[in-house]
């Protein structure tokens, strides 16, 4: 693939869930995406979701070579469990100039490995997966979370029945509760900062940031 200005150029190595959804999610936001595996099911099943995928073997210097890497914006290696193919294409890939490789890893020591040959960033997806679900469970009720600070967190809250029919005015929920609802969402719409008279309706959704605490006691009363 040659530099193209207009869009964002990626590489994603290893097509196993996380690969696929990195690949698939890059390519639905616009960006093209080079998706390579050496397993021809998984070659076949993403290419007709990104720009352009191949089979080979990522060990095969000839091979990385050929599809000119320093082309590209970045490299994603999602190849967790076979660290010498993620080391080789790491170091591949970094050789060929690339600015930016991110390498997905399963434990700290494989982290600090890829780190070494030249990760720019790793991700620990099974990790992060299972903070986000614990971080969900223990608000209960709220749709999604995502911790700020230790204190404070942005949570998205379905609205409670007894607030549809009333304003943000009239609930007074930054001086009740010392919260602050930073939009709404109603059905694809999003509304960044509400005005105070907005009326709520059922199925709305709210996005709210406060301190920890404070959102676990409204998710309780939802």
């Amino acid at each position: 693939m040659k530099k193209n200005s207009d869009k964002k150029q990626y590489i994603v190595i290893g097509l196993g869930r996380f690969g696929r959804s990195v690949a698939m999610q890059l390519e639905a936001n616009g960006c093209m995406v080079l998706a390579i595996d050496d397993n021809e099911k998984n070659v076949n099943f993403i290419s007709e979701y990104v720009t352009h995928a191949i089979c080979m073997d990522v060990t095969d210097e000839e091979s990385l070579k050929e599809i000119g890497m320093s082309n590209f914006d970045g490299v994603i290696v999602s190849m967790g469990s076979n660290l010498n193919s993620a080391i080789f294409a790491i170091m591949s890939a970094k050789e060929a100039g690339v600015k930016n490789v991110i390498a997905k890893a399963y434990d700290e020591m494989a982290g600090k490995v890829l780190t070494k040959v030249g990760a720019d960033e790793i991700i620990y997806p099974e990790r992060e997966m299972g903070y986000h679900l614990a971080k969900n469970l223990a608000f209960g009720n709220f749709l999604d979370a995502v911790e700020l600070t230790a204190d404070y967190s942005i949570a998205e809250i379905p609205v409670p029945v007894k607030w549809v029919g009333k304003n943000l005015l009239q609930l007074n929920l930054r001086q009740k509760y010392r919260v602050n609802v930073i939009a709404v969402k109603r059905n694809s719409e999003l509304d960044i900062s509400p005005a105070a008279d907005r009326i709520f309706i059922k199925d709305d959704v709210i996005v709210i940031l406060g301190k920890n605490e404070v959102l676990k006691k409204l998710s309780s009363t939802i």
